[in-house]
């Protein structure tokens, strides 16, 4: 990199809140229907990237069936353009051509950044956002669609797009499944959804008990709800009234935690809930005795972060990037091991002391992400992505 561009770049950095607005189009097709974790998180990135008067923004969706649904999903301010294209056309098309590129719907602008893995072709620099690589790490545990990711991920990178990663844990297998250098790989983490005022006693009527375990998230193989399970008919057995509930969508490792409840001795004293509305999750958090993450695999973390800010102990696996992004502020376990999972259950649930440290610790850790600090740095790599087509 020569020595006038990295000047350019400084004085990009210090100079982007006096320069006219850059326009940068997102991908928001996630943001339609019933949201999943990366819905959620792509509408933190909107909010905050909206609020940012350096940028103008621009959220698109590649959608035929929801093609009408992303006008009234997007900030005021923000321009929605959906490209009334099913999506499996466009991405069995841009795995052999580079086009359509997402201008033919964007019109001009800056920047793209594709927030769920799969990157269109365009005419400006492309950010693509990587969550994880469970498609890589863990084929069997994916959908044929997502078995899909790498060779659209491997035709953005021949395109030129750069990887905006969540951890550093995602990165270093980025970097290493894609031969990629250092430079074209961008840790940012994200910020949190609203957890806390929850309404305790609304979210203990709802688990239909005073003191439970809970987990939150969508019912499929990675989230290892059937060792959850397992491990608390183990706990269970010194607490006659704990219960456990499992909250989420239907997923398809949905009969492997039927199956699991079926076969536990105390399976009348698990609660199973389907999808949450907002005020139903954050009295759930609000009422529960502690929260319980044992995924197998994760590029991020945000239902632990998120039960932190509600001021409920977790317990998690150790595994993924859980022990980058939670730190000290859990109690992690091996998440294979349903025994091991039951003891650190049993340590939060009867240990005041350990329950204490970790809500002062789980504070501390939450204010470390915020969808601020997430937008500026975003804005920040979006003008130097600029600058180099520039200089």
């Amino acid at each position: 990199m020569s020595t006038r561009l990295i000047a350019n770049l400084r004085r990009i950095d210090a100079d982007v809140d006096r320069q006219s607005p850059l326009r940068v189009a997102v991908d928001g097709t996630s943001l339609l229907g019933r949201r999943t974790g990366v819905g959620h998180a792509t509408a933190g990135l909107v909010e905050a990237l909206a609020d940012r008067p350096e940028l103008e923004l621009v959220t698109f969706a590649v959608t035929w069936r929801g093609r009408d649904g992303l006008v009234g999903l997007v900030p005021t301010g923000t321009r929605s353009a959906t490209a009334r294209f099913p999506a499996r056309l466009a991405r069995a098309l841009w795995l052999r051509t580079n086009s359509p590129m997402v201008e033919r719907w964007t019109g001009p602008v800056d920047v793209v950044h594709a927030a769920n893995f799969v990157a269109p072709p365009a005419r400006v620099p492309v950010v693509t956002t990587i969550h994880d690589l469970t498609f890589a790490r863990y084929p069997e545990m994916c959908t044929a669609d997502v078995r899909r990711y790498p060779r659209l991920i491997r035709r953005a990178l021949d395109r030129g797009a750069t990887v905006h990663v969540v951890s550093d844990f995602v990165g270093a297998e980025v970097r290493e499944e894609f031969a990629l250098p250092s430079e074209r790989v961008v840790r940012v983490y994200p910020g949190l959804r609203a957890s806390g005022g929850g309404n305790a006693d609304a979210g203990r009527r709802l688990a239909g008990a005073d003191r439970y375990v809970l987990a939150l998230g969508t019912v499929e193989p990675r989230k290892n709800l059937p060792t959850l399970v397992r491990a608390f008919d183990v706990a269970a057995d010194a607490s006659s009234d704990l219960r456990l509930v499992v909250a989420g969508p239907d997923g398809w490792d949905q009969d492997a935690l039927l199956a699991a409840c079926a076969a536990a001795r105390h399976g009348s004293r698990i609660r199973r809930m389907s999808y949450l509305s907002e005020t139903d999750r954050r009295d759930l958090l609000a009422g529960a005795a502690v929260f319980a993450y044992p995924s197998l695999y994760e590029g991020f973390g945000h239902p632990p972060l998120e039960a932190m800010a509600a001021d409920i102990p977790v317990v998690a696996a150790r595994a993924g990037a859980l022990p980058e992004v939670l730190g000290d502020a859990a109690v992690l376990v091996d998440p294979r091991d349903h025994e091991q999972l039951a003891q650190g259950l049993a340590a939060v649930l009867d240990d005041a002391d350990l329950r204490t440290k970790l809500l002062e610790r789980g504070r501390d850790r939450v204010a470390r992400f915020s969808w601020d600090r997430a937008g500026e740095e975003l804005s920040r790599l979006y003008h130097r992505l600029r600058a180099t087509v520039t200089a």
